[in-house]
């Protein structure tokens, strides 16, 4: 969340910020709520001084006094009381209020409602001209037997699937591969839990209630499942106070993602594209402000050499505003070329970026002790090294072969054991 301070201080600019993203956030609302919090400490401070100055009198007092003041004493506990009260409620809903506020913006964001606005930076690799009518992943998943939809809905229901033979070596070698780049960047290797606590979802900009999640919660437990390693990596130094030659902390993470993704549906999300559990390898750092921004281009150096050397035609999009999430400062999201969507465009998203700047260690209480030995709150940072199923997808699609049968990219063949996926004869 951002700093109160900062609002009262800035509030042109977070109004302004809310504007652009379309949010639904009220900062006038935030900030009658302050007001109002700040007002009732004032007379709560005034009327507790004033009580512990009834009770150091009252023994003083000659007899005749006391019941007097033992009364003026008993009310004015009662008044307390009863703002301490009200204080509650309205720390509630000041503390919900905040929750609304979401990151600032650079200046130099593109202003957009929706992702038809993202900025693309720059490309790389021409994609393939097949010589043949290409499949989609569905058809070549099914006719060369490495995905099962039907299993998948029949056993969890629909947007869940079972990966089969060579698809799930080659789930595993992009795992290897991708952790593989991202430890010799210096990445430190993490498995993670599948759930997490509500304050862990909260402060990493999750909701985990409400017509908007997207996040599958386990009923009477204080426990959701995670949709993304961001999570539970964002949470694993919750409440710690860092030394800055700490910094960076830079870790890779593997985790299986849970999504909702109600209401999606249509072509452009069918088969692997949009499903309601995958694998995912994540990329995090906690760093000092400073570093934040060369923090920022280095995840997405990463992810842009795990794309180059899987040899997949990809593009650099710079996000617009309205398609921001509320934890990010600035963002970039890589998208492959998949020649089986249906539209006329075929690149889809595989990996995120994002430098969410204080946002999330103020929820999360995460900071640093400087040089001077004081107190900051560090910046977090994430981004998608290998989103697995839609990376699958892309490699079905752009190394398929007019017989049918995948190429395996050579990066990958080591940690497959061969070269091509073809037919099994019957």
């Amino acid at each position: 969340m951002l700093d109160i301070r900062f609002i009262l201080n800035h509030t042109d600019t977070v109004r302004e910020s809310i504007q652009q993203r379309g949010v639904n956030a009220n900062v006038d609302e935030l900030l009658a709520l302050y007001s109002k919090r700040q007002s009732i400490k004032t007379s709560l401070d005034n009327q507790r001084a004033e009580s512990n100055r009834i009770a150091k009198k009252i023994p003083t007092l000659a007899v005749t006094e006391k019941k007097e003041w033992i009364d003026k004493g008993r009310a004015l506990n009662q008044s307390i009381s009863a703002l301490e009260e009200e204080e509650r409620a309205v720390s509630a809903l000041f503390d919900e209020a905040m929750l609304t506020i979401p990151n600032i913006l650079p200046s130099d964001t593109p202003i957009g409602a929706s992702d038809d606005e993202n900025v693309v930076l720059r490309t790389h690799l021409t994609p393939r001209q097949f010589d043949f009518a290409p499949k989609d992943h569905v058809e070549l998943g099914k006719s060369l037997d490495l995905i099962d939809f039907d299993a998948g809905a029949k056993v969890a229901g629909s947007k869940f699937y079972f990966l089969k033979n060579e698809a799930v070596l080659l789930e595993l070698a992009l795992k290897l591969f991708s952790m593989k780049i991202a430890n010799e960047a210096g990445f430190v290797s993490l498995i993670t839990p599948d759930v997490a606590k509500t304050s862990i979802l909260t402060g990493t900009g999750f909701s985990p209630r409400g017509e908007e999640s997207n996040i599958y919660s386990i009923e009477g437990m204080d426990l959701s499942l995670i949709a993304t390693a961001e999570i539970p990596v964002g949470g694993l130094h919750s409440d710690e106070i860092l030394e800055e030659a700490q910094l960076p902390l830079k870790y890779v993470a593997e985790s299986h993602c849970f999504r909702r993704e109600a209401g999606a549906a249509g072509q452009e999300s069918k088969g692997l594209y949009r499903v309601h559990q995958f694998s995912k390898i994540e990329l995090f750092q906690i760093t000092t402000p400073d570093m934040g921004e060369a923090a920022h281009d280095e995840i997405l150096k990463v992810e842009e050499k795990l794309y180059q050397l899987l040899e997949l035609p990809y593009r650099v999009m710079r996000i617009c505003a309205g398609d921001l999430g509320a934890a990010a400062y600035k963002k970039y999201d890589i998208e492959v070329w998949m020649p089986g969507r249906s539209s006329d465009e075929k690149y889809g998203e595989v990996t995120s970026a994002s430098n969410c700047t204080d946002f999330q260690s103020r929820r999360l209480n995460i900071k640093y002790r400087d040089s001077h030995h004081k107190k900051q709150y560090v910046y977090t940072l994430n981004g998608t090294a290998i989103a697995l199923s839609r990376t699958l997808m892309a490699i079905l699609e752009n190394y398929q072969q007019k017989d049918g049968s995948i190429m395996i990219p050579k990066v990958l063949r080591d940690f497959m054991g061969k070269e091509k996926i073809a037919r099994r004869s019957i």
